[in-house]
């Protein structure tokens, strides 16, 4: 297990959550096929795939909102099913594609829902908040109605709140983000992914992500993993992985491939 008096530089590379031999059905249908896959600390893995590959039920699975058919999943060494929730929430929290809330919360109440079950003082907790909106650029609404917020703007504070949550993880705060760019702007889109680097790379999150958009995923994450059909057809860095052969078998789409001139990484189009 990765223990709370680890500094940030020394967890860095663990493997917090391990993946072995995971398969799903939904129905008689498999969604998922034999998946085997370790996540390390201060990483970005990008979860990548067509439509139907398989992205968000393995981001599911990880955090217990579908049932396994069969394989394992371990989050520091114990077996998911085994941890009590509200110890687990403390260290791995997840942003679904869409939260539905609609009473009239305003925006801080909103985010505070993330101080449980935190134990933290009255100014404490909302310090934290405020930081966690500072974070995703919505401080200036902190006082509005949730509902009346544009789609983007709610995303950004479900963000907040998980955030929030993590905010003081006994352990490697793991961090799962389905589609956490859906509903942005392209300068927000670019904002929530830096931030996800940044907590990685500075504060050794372990960052989940699934993204549809293939520049992005070789612009912000470590690693990418590429599912078709439920299954791994390819894992590592984005050089690696992302290849005009690649692409058109999984994709069914013929790309120019370019490297981008400030890092290398490749650029699809």
């Amino acid at each position: 297990m990765t223990m709370p008096n680890k500094t940030p530089e020394q967890v860095a590379g663990d493997t917090v959550l391990q993946v072995r031999h995971l398969s799903v059905r939904i129905g008689h249908k498999p969604v998922l096929t034999d998946i085997n896959l370790d996540i390390q600390a201060g990483q970005v893995t990008a979860l990548l795939g067509p439509n139907g590959a398989g992205k968000s039920t393995l981001l599911k699975s990880l955090c217990q909102e579908i049932s396994l058919d069969a394989g394992s999943i371990k989050v520091f060494d114990q077996a998911l099913p085994q941890w009590n929730r509200q110890h687990l929430a403390k260290s791995l929290a997840v942003l679904p594609q869409h939260a539905s809330l609609t009473f009239p919360f305003k925006v801080h109440e909103v985010v505070e829902m993330g101080l449980y079950p935190l134990t933290l003082s009255q100014q404490q907790g909302q310090e934290l908040v405020r930081e966690q909106l500072v974070k995703v650029d919505l401080l200036h609404l902190q006082n509005r109605s949730y509902p009346t917020l544009s789609g983007g703007e709610k995303q950004r504070v479900q963000l907040a709140r998980v955030l929030t949550q993590l905010a003081q993880a006994p352990q490697t705060p793991i961090l799962l983000l389905d589609e956490p760019t859906s509903a942005l702007d392209l300068a927000q889109q670019h904002r929530v992914l830096s931030l996800a680097k940044t907590l990685a790379h500075q504060h050794q999150y372990a960052v989940i992500v699934v993204l549809h958009d293939l520049n992005q995923a070789s612009r912000y994450a470590d690693r990418l993993v590429i599912l078709e059909q439920g299954q791994i057809v390819g894992d590592g860095c984005a050089a690696s992985t992302l290849t005009a052969d690649t692409v058109r078998q999984v994709w069914h789409y013929d790309p120019v491939v370019v490297n981008a001139p400030d890092s290398g990484s490749p650029l699809l189009f």
